[in-house]
C-alpha cells in the first residue's frame, strides 16, 4: 500500500473533525451514564447493610467487561437496531467495571481508625461517608474514571461496525480500501482524544481533591 500525503492531510484536516465530534459523543454519553450507575452502586455496597450484595453486583460489572462489546450489540440488536443506540449501550456496560471497582477499593482503603475518630467526634455514618471517606477516596475513584474513559475512547472505534460512526468509520474505511492514510489519521485523533480526556479528568480531580490530600 502506497502512502499518499494528500489523502492523509485531507483526512486529517477536512474529513476527521466531523467524525471526531461523533466519536466524542460515543465517549461522553456512555461515560456519563456509567458514572451515574457505578459510582452510587460502588458507594452503596460498601455500606454495612448492603455488603452482602457486593458479590452479585460486582459479578454483573465483571460480566460487562468479559462480554465483548460486539456481542452486547448483537444481543440487543433485535430491540435497538443499528446505530448509536446499541453502540452507546455496549460502551456503557463496558465502562462500568473500572469505576465501580476503584470506588469500592478506595472506600475500603480508608483506615478504620480515621473513621472511628470521626465517629468519636460525634459524626453520623452519613457524615463520615461524605466528610471523611469520599474525600479521601477521590484520587482512586478518579483513577477508575480515567481508566474507563481511555478504554471507552479506544473501544468506541467498534461502533462504526454497527453504524455508530465516529473515528472508527475513518479507520475501517482505511482498512476496507487499503488506505493507510485514513488509518493513521483516525489513530492520531483517537490518541490525542484519549490524552486530552485523561488530562481534563486530572484537572477536575485536582479541583475537587482537598488541598491537604493533594
Amino acid at each position: 500500500m502506497n502512502f499518499d500525503m494528500d489523502i492523509f492531510m485531507d483526512a486529517l484536516w477536512r474529513l476527521s473533525p466531523g467524525y471526531l465530534t461523533e466519536h466524542l459523543q460515543l465517549v461522553i454519553i456512555p461515560m456519563a451514564i456509567a458514572i451515574l450507575i457505578s459510582l452510587p452502586a460502588g458507594i452503596i455496597i460498601t455500606r454495612p447493610g448492603y455488603r452482602r450484595h457486593s458479590g452479585r453486583v460486582m459479578a454483573f460489572f465483571n460480566a460487562g467487561q468479559t462480554i465483548p462489546p460486539l456481542a452486547v450489540i448483537a444481543i440487543f440488536f433485535p430491540f435497538l437496531g443499528l446505530g448509536y443506540g446499541p453502540a452507546i449501550l455496549a460502551l456503557t456496560i463496558y465502562a462500568l467495571l473500572p469505576i465501580a471497582r476503584n470506588t469500592i477499593a478506595a472506600i475500603h482503603s480508608v483506615p478504620e481508625d480515621v473513621k472511628e475518630a470521626a465517629m468519636g467526634m460525634g459524626m453520623t455514618p452519613r457524615e463520615v461517608l461524605f466528610s471523611v471517606e469520599l474525600p479521601l477516596s477521590v484520587p482512586a475513584i478518579m483513577t477508575g474514571i480515567k481508566t474507563s474513559a481511555v478504554l471507552t475512547v479506544s473501544t468506541a472505534v467498534l461502533a462504526a461496525l454497527v453504524g455508530g460512526k465516529g473515528m472508527g468509520a475513518v479507520i475501517f474505511s482505511g482498512i476496507n480500501f487499503f488506505r493507510p492514510e485514513l488509518i493513521l489519521a483516525g489513530t492520531i485523533y483517537i490518541g490525542i482524544m484519549a490524552i486530552v480526556i485523561e488530562r481534563m479528568i486530572s484537572v477536575i480531580e485536582w479541583m475537587i481533591v482537598p488541598a491537604h490530600i493533594r
